[in-house]
């Protein structure tokens, strides 16, 4: 069960199957593949979380804290497998991190931790910014703590974030209309399923309005966001299936530590930030993972 649509969730579903595949679950062979897509409706979540539980499924692998939730909420029993970059504890999904206990085990990420990193490369970057715009879907319950983590780091930086909500689209374009408004000096993303699925628009309208941009995800910064920074994506999913394949063999997922991302990387677009007529500190270019020119 993925969060969103087929586009933005179809790459990573590949490479949870080539991974199951190497560890000799074969689809079509000995195990069945049932994957579900609720577009870019988050209400749809439940219904299709229902439905794959009415299939009396081995393990529902869900893909994104929406749909995550919506898993746990639709079965107590049949183990869930996630993959959530939220804070897996806060948001409900797990007691312990440890020992998860339940039926939900998986990979979490380090959202909110990391939302104060990026907040530190854009001062890095931009030494006298101090307005930033958030760009972010309450519609997603996992948004709530990383802005939370963001609004601490932010006051402690003396920066004045301005939170915009964006849950459709056709909200983007005023949302970038409200950015140029209070003359934000750069725009941040909270991670979220659909507006991931927007990152050609979001980058489009980041030129159009000569915003600094920085993001969670290394594929904003190959569409031209000017810098990214987060856990390796392909990892995640690779190891989402190493969980499944553990269950499958007979364990437990409750006796399955939660594992979180133990590499992150860095990625500027030094192109975009030539357009935007900034230059990049050597310190920052130095810890670069790579540097698109």
């Amino acid at each position: 069960l993925a969060s969103s649509t087929e586009a933005n969730f179809g790459p990573s579903v590949k490479v949870f199957r080539e991974t199951l595949h190497a560890a000799g679950w074969v689809d079509g062979r000995n195990v069945t593949l049932d994957v579900r897509y609720p577009g870019d409706q988050y209400a749809r979540l439940q219904e299709l979380a229902t439905e794959l539980v009415n299939l009396k499924v081995d393990v529902l692998a869900s893909m994104g804290t929406p749909a995550t939730l919506a898993a746990k909420r639709a079965t107590t029993t049949i183990p869930i497998v996630m993959e959530s970059l939220s804070d897996v504890v806060s948001t409900g999904l797990v007691s312990n991190l440890a020992r998860p206990e339940g039926n939900v085990t998986g990979v979490s990420g380090f959202a909110s931790e990391l939302s104060g990193k990026r907040l530190e490369l854009i001062r890095e970057i931009l030494p006298q910014a101090n307005r930033i715009a958030v760009l972010l879907n309450r519609a997603n319950p996992a948004t709530a703590p990383v802005l939370r983590a963001t609004e601490s780091a932010a006051q402690q930086m003396r920066m004045k974030l301005h939170v915009i909500d964006v849950r459709r689209p056709a909200q983007l374009g005023p949302a970038f209309e409200t950015v140029r408004r209070e003359r934000a000096d750069a725009l941040t993303l909270v991670a979220d399923p659909l507006l991931f699925s927007e990152r050609p628009q979001i980058v489009q309208l980041a030129a159009r309005y000569r915003v600094p941009t920085i993001f969670e995800f290394r594929l904003f910064a190959d569409a031209g966001g000017l810098l990214s920074y987060g856990p390796l994506a392909r990892e995640r999913f690779q190891r989402m299936a190493w969980y499944v394949d553990r269950i499958l063999r007979g364990a437990q997922p409750g006796e399955l530590p939660i594992e979180q991302p133990t590499k992150f990387e860095l990625v500027i677009n030094l192109k975009t930030a030539k357009t935007l007529g900034l230059t990049i500190p050597q310190s920052i270019l130095g810890r670069a993972d790579q540097v698109i020119e």
